[in-house]
């Protein structure tokens, strides 16, 4: 590939496309709703949810100077992220809250990116991210979520046009919008019948002698927060 092959993919990734429809934006929206409301389309869709969710703990791992020792994704959406470093302090208490809260801010993200036109680069961001992860991977379903998903985002930023990769696009960053929230009642769900004993908001809790439901009610406010504020920027409000 020559320079001039470069600069033109270059300017593809980086440049703006227009705004999709207003029919296409409310329809991606039902589409991603149904996939995070529907109980057998969730058993299937929430593994990118634990994707973004586990990205999540290993990149802020790394930003806070952990060690990343890999990452590994459940056929039964579950995953689990190990890092090394001290097993107190922010560094810690920063990784453990970012799981949760991931998906939500990446879809905040990816909405600010379609917003402002630039469709094409959300697609390229999300498998330069997929990539990454997949370099820290440590089970083989984990290696083939993150394969078909990365490849999914390649195919259609490669080979359809403005209009598929717009509503692709589109229900991708809804679905994180949406999908981020539904794990946090889950998790309050399962504690209110006393079950997962070492989850996040207990394991922060522990770090931190803050109650666990206050970690989440932080939960609640980032992804709710983040589905209004992204919400608003997809629909132009």
């Amino acid at each position: 590939m020559n320079s001039t092959d470069l600069g033109d993919l270059w300017d593809r990734v980086t440049g703006t496309q227009p705004d999709p429809a207003l029919w296409l934006v409310l329809a991606t929206a039902a589409a991603a709703l149904a996939a995070v409301s529907q109980r057998t389309a969730w058993r299937f869709s929430r593994n990118a949810v634990t994707i973004a969710h586990e990205g999540g703990h290993g990149l802020v791992a790394l930003l806070t100077g952990r060690r990343l020792e890999g990452i590994r994704l459940h056929s039964d959406t579950s995953g689990l992220t190990v890092s090394r470093g001290r097993p107190t302090g922010l560094g810690m208490i920063l990784t453990a809250a970012a799981g949760y809260t991931a998906p939500s801010l990446l879809g905040l993200g990816g909405a600010w990116l379609l917003a402002s036109g630039h469709i094409t680069l959300l697609l390229w961001g999300a498998i330069a991210l997929l990539a990454a992860m997949l370099v820290m991977i440590r089970n083989a379903y984990g290696v083939l979520t993150v394969v078909l998903t990365g490849a999914a985002f390649f195919l259609v930023s490669w080979l359809t046009g403005s209009g598929i990769q717009a509503a692709f696009a589109y229900a991708a960053v809804w679905f994180l919008l949406l999908g981020g929230v539904r794990p946090v009642f889950e998790l309050q769900g399962k504690r209110r019948r006393g079950g997962a004993p070492d989850s996040d908001a207990d394991q922060l809790a522990r770090l931190t002698n803050v109650p666990a439901a206050l970690w989440l009610f932080l939960f609640y406010a980032v992804t709710l927060c983040s589905l209004i504020g992204g919400g608003r920027w997809l629909l132009n409000l």
